[in-house]
């Protein structure tokens, strides 16, 4: 990767001059001629500076996705390198969401491991847009989410339909929202918890035009009491409170283990497309595709398949 890209994408992620040089063991005076000089050779604004940091503009946010794009090229190509010469299989990078783990994940990744024992494997746990950052900085292949409403087109993804499912309410028992059916307004009343971080660098993936027109997302949402990137907390939280947590209604079995209950809604819940994201440029890879059918089976083992709403 050239110098002033590798600096543009430590800027863009950090938000500041500050805390890239930081990063990047430089100095900030140092960084800052760098900039400049790389908005020079590109002929247009990449930053707009101001008190709360370095935004991208549009030029730059341009820029910033194809430098991205490069990088994930480039450390691919080492990866293969060093992997063809210790002569290692290719092993399995991908990512998900808590529920899918627990559902049918996991029973795959250990099947592939045991079909290819030298295979290494990672997989991240998370919510869908930090699970995104990781897959564009290339270090997941793809993962397991809810279809994200709003996303930009430019940051191009492929996302393949597996099944439905619906965000479902959970309470300690003994919760006054078990004693019968609720409507969401009333479920709305109580605190409510989400295993979703909002992290600002997460906005650049959405489509402004359209982000005005969506109904919510975790950027928008006020009423939140706790949120964390730890599901276990959400419902450490859960259970010492009245909050509500909101998640997939699939994990209703487990959380009940766990002694939190599902709140029976009065109408019927909304549901929402779960699927896998993967880059367009990875589309036809022999791995990825292979690796595709294999989530999707392992998912129609126990969800029924997504089919296309009438």
């Amino acid at each position: 990767m050239d110098k002033l890209l590798t600096q543009f994408l430590a800027v863009a992620d950090a938000g500041s001059l500050s805390g890239a040089a930081t990063a990047l063991l430089i100095t900030q005076p140092t960084l800052s001629f760098n900039m400049n000089k790389l908005e020079q050779t590109v002929g247009a604004p990449l930053f707009e500076r101001s008190s709360r940091g370095m935004q991208l503009t549009r030029y730059g946010e341009t820029l910033y996705e194809n430098a991205r794009l490069m990088r994930r090229l480039y450390d691919n190509t080492l990866t293969a390198i060093a992997d063809q010469k210790r002569g290692a299989e290719r092993g399995m990078s991908i990512g998900s969401g808590y529920s899918w783990w627990s559902m049918f994940l996991r029973e795959m990744v250990i099947a592939y491991q045991r079909e290819h024992p030298k295979a290494p494997v990672q997989v991240s746990l998370g919510n869908q847009l930090r699970l995104m950052d990781q897959m564009l900085s290339g270090d997941i292949s793809m993962f397991l989410a809810h279809e994200i409403d709003g996303l930009s087109g430019a940051i191009g993804t492929d996302f393949i339909p597996l099944t439905r499912v619906y965000n479902a309410f959970f309470v300690r028992a003994g919760h006054p929202l078990l004693e019968r059916a609720q409507s969401l307004a009333e479920i709305d009343t109580y605190p409510i918890v989400i295993s979703s971080l909002a992290e600002s660098r997460h906005e650049r993936f959405f489509d402004p035009a359209r982000r005005r027109t969506r109904v919510e997302t975790v950027f928008d949402r006020t009423s939140v009491a706790f949120r964390t990137n730890s599901l276990a907390a959400c419902v450490d939280y859960a259970l010492a409170t009245d909050a509500v947590l909101v998640h997939t209604h699939v994990m209703g079995e487990e959380f009940g283990r766990r002694g939190l209950f599902e709140v029976q809604q009065r109408d019927e819940p909304k549901r929402s497309v779960t699927g896998i994201y993967v880059l367009r440029e990875r589309r036809g890879e022999e791995r990825i595709e292979e690796l595709i059918t294999r989530i999707a089976t392992a998912c129609h083992t126990v969800l029924p398949p997504w089919k296309p709403a009438t």
